[in-house]
């Protein structure tokens, strides 16, 4: 539980917004955070309750904000292993194994990576807009694994959530695709929007999108049948590097749902890799590396892990075949 916070601002303080002044003062809160803690009667002056974000600090009185406990999250803790990275007072970061989905939502109820993260984390979640829970700063697909970050304090989140949404950070996925892409290096440029045929998928589409931009490199070649590549997003769509690929015809190995028919590649395949490739059971996609500044800090800090298994053994079995 957070502490009350007791503050007379200063002369250069005054006819400061009041939620600036509580947030700069705090610096534990994100301004956001502050300015509902305001709305909701949690910041008196002078023993009065002030319910105004926006009025102008006056220099000698008495400013209290005094915020509630956090709420129990409404995940429930489970134990569940985690492969942690990184981890200090405001930030985790792990390697997210490809399965786990993120978050709770229906069909997914439990066994999250949100359930495990506020088992792992305990009482050092202060709270992340008044519940005690981990802030999801980006999502990884149930069957994408790879580097994760999670907020554990409400100005951590703001932060991370911030440099996620200028893209002031350096995020690269492998990805393993069916055929070659004519250029070794490129953009993949088109707006992502629901699937007006098929609402549960995303799609490239010519209005009410939202623009989407992949750089991309070829990695490594095998033969005509598929190729390695490193993906950068410059931006942050819902299935971003799965719908774009399918839209230039290379399609990625494994994906259940921009994968619709067997592709003409495969016939450049022999046993057993042509079988292995066709039956993969997920979409062959790894967050390899991520890097980014310290939300508190300023540090840089940059974490990179390979591929799990499954991946390295489809990349040596089509290796063979090249």
């Amino acid at each position: 539980m957070l502490p009350d916070f007791i503050l007379t601002p200063g002369p250069e303080e005054a006819g400061t917004r009041l939620d600036s002044f509580l947030a700069t003062r705090i610096g534990t809160l994100s301004r956001s955070r502050v300015k509902a803690l305001i709305l909701e009667g949690h910041v008196t002056r002078s023993g009065a309750v002030t319910k105004d974000p926006s009025e102008s600090v006056q220099t000698g009185a008495i400013y209290r904000l005094a915020p509630p406990a956090p709420e129990p999250a409404t995940p429930q803790a489970q134990e569940i292993g985690l492969d942690i990275l990184y981890e200090d007072e405001h930030l985790l970061v792990l390697n997210k194994p490809a399965g786990m989905v993120v978050h709770p939502a229906p069909g997914n109820p439990d066994g999250t990576l949100v359930n495990a993260l506020i088992a792992h984390c305990g009482d050092s979640l202060t709270g992340i807009g008044g519940e005690k829970r981990p802030g999801i700063v980006h999502r990884l697909d149930k069957d994408t694994s790879g580097v994760m970050v999670v907020a554990k304090t409400d100005l951590a989140h703001a932060r991370l959530s911030a440099a996620f949404a200028t893209r002031d950070l350096e995020r690269e996925y492998k990805a393993i695709c069916w055929g070659v892409p004519a250029a070794s290096t490129g953009s993949i440029e088109g707006d992502i929007g629901r699937d007006p045929r098929d609402r549960k998928r995303m799609a490239v589409v010519s209005r009410n999108g939202k623009h989407a931009l992949t750089n991309y490199r070829v990695l490594r070649v095998f033969g005509q049948a598929a190729a390695l590549l490193a993906c950068r997003l410059a931006t942050g769509r819902t299935h971003q590097i799965r719908v774009h690929l399918a839209h230039i015809g290379h399609p990625l190995v494994g994906d259940p749902v921009y994968l619709k028919r067997r592709p003409a590649a495969a016939k450049y395949l022999s046993e057993p890799a042509r079988s292995l490739a066709l039956d993969f059971p997920r979409q062959a996609l790894h967050a390899q590396t991520l890097g980014f500044n310290h939300p508190i800090s300023g540090e840089a800090l940059r974490f990179t892990v390979p591929p799990p298994t499954d991946f390295q053994a489809l990349e040596d079995a089509l290796l063979a075949c090249a």
